[in-house]
């Protein structure tokens, strides 16, 4: 989902080039490492799910949430 928001934003190098792991991260993740977010740059959107659990340990149901990542390209290094 999100390889393919970057393909649309910046083009098939910045998609294939893409590192899940050091390439994005939620806004609280780039300001605690010193950066900040460039003015105008929209969120890319990613969907994960929490499991919720019962007593006995078992999942009773998953919820559905959105996550916004920032692209490094989209940060800037605070000063």
């Amino acid at each position: 989902m999100v390889r393919e928001q970057l393909r649309e934003r910046w083009g098939d190098e910045c998609a294939d080039e893409y590192n899940p792991e050091k390439d994005v991260a939620p806004y609280i993740t780039w300001a605690n490492a010193g950066f900040y977010i460039r003015k105008k740059e929209k969120a890319l959107k990613s969907v994960t799910f929490i499991e919720v659990k019962n007593e006995k340990g078992e999942v009773e149901k998953k919820i559905r949430r959105i996550v916004n990542l920032f692209h490094r390209r989209q940060v800037k290094k605070a000063d």
